[in-house]
C-alpha cells in the first residue's frame, strides 16, 4: 500500500488526497483515517474534509489526545487502542496528526507502519499543497489580509533541524502580519539567518519586506559573504524606495562545526544568548543604521562575533515582542520573554513547542490584538535536533541514525 500510494496520488488534486488516504488506511487495518492540520496560530487541529464519513470537529491542542500527539510528537492511543493518533512531520516541522480508527485490534498493523504511513502522508500533503488551496484554507480560521498573504508566501517552514542546529520561528498576528519576516538557509557548513522588521504595517510594509527577503536570498545564492549581503540589502531597499523607507534586521551566519556566530545588527533589537535556563548576555554590537538608508560600508556596517557552547540558544526577535502591551499598558518585555523560554527549557520542551507557547503568551498578553508584528527566531546549536523532537520509533529518526 505504501509503495503504491505515490502513484495513486500522482494525478490527484489536493481535494482528493484525504479521501484517497482514508481508503488506503484499510490496508493498515483501519476503518477510518482522518487528517488534521494545525491552524495558522497553532491553537487547534483542523480536519481535512472528505466526501465520505461524518464531518469531524476541530480539536484543541491543549486539551486532547490529538493535541498531546502534536505537542510531544509521539503516537497516542485512546479507547483501548482503537483510536490512534500519529504525528505528521516534515522533518522537525509539525504539520498536524493522522487519526486512525480500528474496530478490530487484531487487524491493526505495528506502530512502525503507522508512523511510516503518517510520514508518507506528510510528504503527499507537502507535494500537493502548491497546486491548490485546500490545505491552506483548512488551516485558516479567519480571513487572511493581503499583507499576510504576501508574508506567508515568502516564509520558509517555521522549523528546521539537524543534529547540529535547530531553527524555530513564529510570526504574529498570523492573519494580519505585514512588516515582519524571517529567512534561513542551511548547508553542510553554515546556517544563514535573518530577521527583518519593515517600516510601517499593512500592504506597504509587506512590499518592503518582500524586497528585503528577495535581496537577502539573491545575495546568499550569489555567494556573497555576510557584509556583502548587508550591502546588497541596503542598496536594494534604498533603490526600490528612494531612501524614504527602511527595514531593521539582524543578518547572521553560524559556523556549524565551531559554533562561531557572526552577525550584523541594522537598527534592530539585540539578540539574546541563553545557556541552560538563563540568559548569559545581550548580544550587543556596534549600532548600525536600518537597511535602505544608504549607510557607508566600513563606517556604519560593523559586525560582531560570538563563540557558542554546545546547547546554547540564540533568540532573535522584533520590537513587537517586547513592546506588546496588556490592558494596563504593561509591556511584555525582555524579562518576561527570557523567563518563558527558560521555563520551557526546564520543562524539556523542544524549540518548536517553546515557540508555539511563546506566541500564545504574547497574544494573550495583548488580548489577541497585537498593535505591531511580533517575530521570534530561536536557534539552538548542536542541540541534538532529531533526538529532541522526533520520537525514537519514527521512521525519520531511524533513517537519520542509520
Amino acid at each position: 500500500m505504501l509503495a503504491g500510494l505515490i502513484n495513486a496520488v500522482r494525478l490527484c488534486v489536493p481535494d482528493e488526497v484525504a479521501p484517497l488516504l482514508s481508503a488506503s488506511g484499510r490496508a493498515l487495518g483501519a476503518d477510518a483515517v482522518t487528517l488534521y492540520l494545525v491552524d495558522q496560530e497553532q491553537y487547534v487541529l483542523l480536519p481535512v474534509p472528505t466526501t465520505t464519513g461524518e464531518p469531524r470537529e476541530p480539536l484543541v491542542i491543549e486539551a486532547t489526545l490529538a493535541g498531546r500527539c502534536f505537542r510531544q510528537t509521539e503516537l497516542q492511543e485512546g479507547n483501548g487502542g482503537r483510536d490512534v493518533w500519529v504525528p505528521m512531520l516534515d522533518g522537525l516541522e509539525r504539520l498536524g496528526v493522522v487519526h486512525l480508527e480500528f474496530s478490530d485490534l487484531d487487524a491493526r498493523v505495528e506502530d512502525e507502519l503507522l508512523h511510516a504511513f503518517a510520514a508518507m502522508t506528510a510528504e503527499i500533503v507537502l507535494a500537493k499543497e502548491p497546486y491548490g488551496d485546500r490545505f491552506k484554507l483548512v488551516r485558516r480560521r479567519e480571513v487572511m489580509s493581503l499583507a499576510g498573504e504576501i508574508t506567508w508566501n515568502l516564509m520558509p517552514p517555521l522549523t528546521f533541524g539537524t543534529d547540529r542546529v535547530v531553527i524555530s520561528c513564529v510570526l504574529a498576528p498570523a492573519y494580519d502580519v505585514g512588516g515582519d519576516s524571517f529567512d534561513y538557509a542551511v548547508d553542510d557548513t553554515t546556517a544563514r539567518l535573518a530577521v527583518f522588521d519593515a517600516m510601517g504595517h499593512g500592504l506597504d510594509a509587506g512590499l518592503l519586506a518582500t524586497v528585503a527577503i528577495a535581496a537577502y536570498r539573491h545575495a546568499r545564492r550569489s555567494g556573497m559573504d555576510l557584509m556583502a549581503t548587508v550591502e546588497c540589502l541596503d542598496r536594494a531597499i534604498g533603490d526600490s524606495f528612494a531612501g524614504q523607507q527602511f527595514v531593521t534586521g539582524i543578518v547572521a551566519e553560524l559556523d556549524l562545526a565551531s559554533g562561531r556566530l557572526t552577525w550584523h545588527c541594522a537598527g534592530h533589537p539585540n539578540a539574546l544568548l541563553l545557556r541552560g535556563t538563563r540568559i548569559v548576555k545581550t548580544m550587543e554590537t556596534e549600532p548600525g543604521l536600518p537597511l535602505g538608508l544608504g549607510a557607508t560600508f566600513g563606517q556604519d556596517r560593523m559586525y560582531s562575533t560570538e563563540s557558542l557552547e554546545p546547547g546554547d540558544r540564540v533568540l532573535l526577535y522584533s520590537d513587537g515582542v517586547e513592546e506588546a502591551r496588556d490592558a494596563d499598558g504593561q509591556f511584555f518585555g525582555v524579562d518576561r520573554l527570557v523567563d518563558l523560554v527558560g521555563r520551557e527549557a526546564v520543562a524539556g520542551q523542544p524549540a518548536p513547542e517553546t515557540m508555539r507557547r511563546l506566541m500564545h503568551a504574547i497574544l494573550d498578553h495583548q488580548a489577541g490584538a497585537l498593535q505591531d508584528d511580533a517575530t521570534t527566531m530561536l536557534v539552538e546549536w548542536q542541540a541534538g535536533g532529531a533526538e529532541r523532537v522526533v520520537p525514537d520509533n519514527d521512521p525519520v529518526s531511524q533513517v537519520g541514525s542509520s
